[in-house]
């Protein structure tokens, strides 16, 4: 039976504030935001014992984590910038013993300056690919020297952006640090959303074996609104990963709000991970109920 869980990120609180209010709406897990209104979990600034105390703080309120963020641009181009990131990004894969799950989340990025979401021509280059290549290698094994596992998260304006740049980057980092985060709606594009799914079939056939958590959220066309686009969720520190809602021809809403064929997405995750964490996303608090009871219904109706 699959788990319902939301990114705790959504719920921009204390620690123990944060922890109350997503039990008070019955989710059984969370994906785990290092951000608190009550701790600095800066660059620096993390250590085992605050680690301990937020898995403590969840485990409190039945909370299990089932992962943890470190969404960022692992490479930006900046040579500067990409080692501040990547400097936390370790620190946190450290840490991750003590947070309650081996499981540190992050896309894998674009070589624009300005968003970590827009394509640059960059991203689709071997120059750019060994780049990227190179990056995740060395996080992936960062991750297992620290008993932990780097998901990576496909996107299609990302240098991994598609099920063939997946499987070929771990076929090319064949390494136990390196897992897959299932989220269909990151592999549509314009030339392949009215093939839903055909697509969603393609997905699973060729990556269900390296899945290790899997997110809710919708996709749809966007319309006449080609911009970058992000949703104020009501707190001026929160990370943009959570604000971010779709560029150029798709948009990515919350769950129930688009066009993803849920059912089959459900159907062909079950069969070979039928005790995952479902992660819901892309959404304000005030909409959390709605989207709860949508993901729930689905999983109810289709008997996972």
């Amino acid at each position: 039976m699959m788990q319902t869980g939301i990114f705790s990120g959504y719920f921009p609180y204390t620690l123990e504030e944060t922890a109350k209010v997503i039990r008070s709406h019955n989710f059984n897990t969370v994906q785990l935001d290092l951000h608190f209104k009550d701790m600095d979990l800066s660059t620096g600034q993390i250590t085992p014992e605050k680690c301990k105390v937020i898995r403590e703080t969840f485990r409190e309120h039945h909370l299990p984590v089932s992962a943890i963020s470190c969404y960022t641009n692992i490479i930006h181009p900046d040579p500067a910038e990409r080692n501040r990131r990547n400097t936390h990004f370790k620190e946190v894969l450290a840490h991750a013993q003590y947070l309650g799950s081996p499981y540190v989340c992050s896309e894998t990025g674009t070589f624009d300056t300005e968003s970590d979401w827009v394509h640059h021509p960059k991203n689709k280059t071997e120059e750019g690919w060994a780049d990227c290549r190179a990056v995740i290698s060395d996080l992936a094994q960062h991750a297992y020297d620290h008993g932990a596992v780097f998901l990576l998260e496909t996107y299609v304006n990302n240098v991994v952006g598609s099920v063939e740049e997946t499987l070929r980057m771990f076929a090319e980092v064949d390494h136990p640090g390196l897992g897959l985060i299932m989220d269909p709606t990151n592999y549509f594009e314009s030339h392949n959303i009215d093939k839903m799914d055909e697509t969603l079939n393609y997905v699973f056939d060729a990556l269900s074996d390296k899945i290790c958590l899997a997110h809710a959220k919708d996709v749809k066309r966007s319309g006449d609104d080609k911009s970058e686009k992000h949703s104020d969720i009501g707190d001026d520190d929160a990370a943009e990963s959570h604000t971010f809602r779709g560029v150029g021809e798709i948009e990515l809403p919350a769950p129930g709000l688009g066009e993803l064929n849920y059912d089959l997405y459900f159907q062909r995750l079950a069969k070979k991970h039928p005790n995952i964490s479902m992660i819901i996303e892309h959404l304000e608090e005030a909409d959390v109920p709605r989207a709860k009871e949508f993901v729930d219904r689905k999983l109810k109706e289709n008997g996972v």
